[in-house]
């Protein structure tokens, strides 16, 4: 089943999808172009992973990691789909990262490889923004770089986990204005789901709605104001993005 969350006349909604439509939480179905997305999981601690994919490592001319470069992300850069997204005016390489984001369901302590993906709940799609102007280190927290206001759009469905047969076998392609630019498979990740919840399960409790975005392959392009960003994981989703200037806001 997919599973969204919407504003829709006033209030906040829990809706599915029926027939290519939305169907309310009250019962009412509605189209699409009538609500606001919002992510359809309230985030709670939100992982994210570096240089998971070896191509997208090489593409920046880093090494691959040996163990899970791993930092976190905070509420506020969560927006749902069809959102707007900020690209600072000092801004010179704002790149997109198409990601599949793991949602885990139930608290998850010293997990074993075998029983990992029984803690997940779903999956979506995430686009994971990177501003490479506020890099200072790699290996410092990325807060400047991937920690923004608006800059994590991710939805617009969370697929029950039980609905994608193999997460470690789909693909997953971004365009902008309409054009290919990124495409690549999870198969490629370094280290793959399971691994990623043993690991991080092996120091820490994982709980419901927490989210692990495992990171994106090769194909990172720069981005403009008044681009339309669309990141699609095959079986997922269809995220829909639009990239804004300061003009857009006011000024503090």
């Amino acid at each position: 089943m997919k599973r969204a969350r919407v504003a829709y006349s006033g209030a906040i909604h829990g809706a599915v999808e029926v027939d290519d439509r939305l169907k309310l939480d009250d019962g009412r179905i509605v189209d699409e172009n009538e609500v606001v997305w919002l992510p359809p999981v309230q985030p709670r601690t939100v992982f994210a992973l570096g240089l998971n994919y070896a191509d997208h490592a090489k593409e920046l001319a880093f090494k691959a990691p040996t163990e899970p470069l791993v930092f976190l992300k905070g509420p506020n850069t969560f927006v749902g789909h069809r959102a707007q997204t900020r690209r600072p005016a000092d801004a010179t390489y704002m790149h997109y990262e198409c990601e599949l984001a793991v949602v885990i369901g139930r608290p998850a302590r010293k997990v074993k490889r075998e029983d990992a993906y029984s803690y997940v709940a779903g999956y979506t799609v995430s686009n994971d923004y990177a501003i490479r102007d506020y890099l200072e280190n790699y290996y410092r927290p990325n807060l400047r770089v991937k920690n923004r206001d608006t800059c994590t759009p991710i939805g617009p469905w969370l697929v029950d986990a039980n609905d994608v047969d193999d997460p470690m076998n789909v693909t997953l392609r971004t365009y902008v204005n309409g054009n290919l630019t990124q495409e690549g498979t999870t198969r490629d990740m370094i280290f793959d789901i399971p691994a990623l919840i043993e690991y991080l399960s092996s120091f820490m409790t994982l709980n419901e709605g927490d989210i692990i975005l495992t990171g994106t392959p090769e194909g990172l392009v720069d981005t403009a104001v008044g681009d339309e960003i669309v990141t699609e994981i095959e079986g997922i989703g269809r995220l829909v993005n639009t990239i804004v200037g300061d003009d857009s806001f006011p000024k503090s």
